[in-house]
């Protein structure tokens, strides 16, 4: 079944010197226990989730960082949510089986 939370979080770029990377940060607090579950060895230590942000749902990973996990925003998501650099969202995280 996995595990299913649901955050918010405000949407950041990667680098401002590129249009493409744009991240939500999982909240440390729910970072630290994702870091917990027991995962197989993925890159960089990610995890296999289906996200929902309104109607909009897909697949992707999570990437582990210092406190927290990111989650990658696609431009179609961005697109079809309206959701611009700056602004929060409520995000539906669902941690596929591990």
């Amino acid at each position: 079944m996995g595990v299913r939370i649901e955050f918010e979080a405000k949407v950041y770029r990667w680098d401002a010197r590129t249009e493409s990377w744009f991240f939500l940060d999982v909240p440390a607090d729910i970072s630290s226990d994702l870091r917990e579950l027991p995962a197989p060895p993925r890159g960089f230590g990610s995890l296999r989730v289906e996200a929902r942000i309104g109607g909009t749902t897909w697949r992707t990973s999570i990437f582990p960082g210092r406190e927290t996990y990111a989650l990658p925003l696609k431009r179609a998501v961005r697109d079809a949510e309206r959701l611009a650099e700056g602004e929060a969202a409520t995000v539906h995280l669902h941690v596929l089986e591990l």
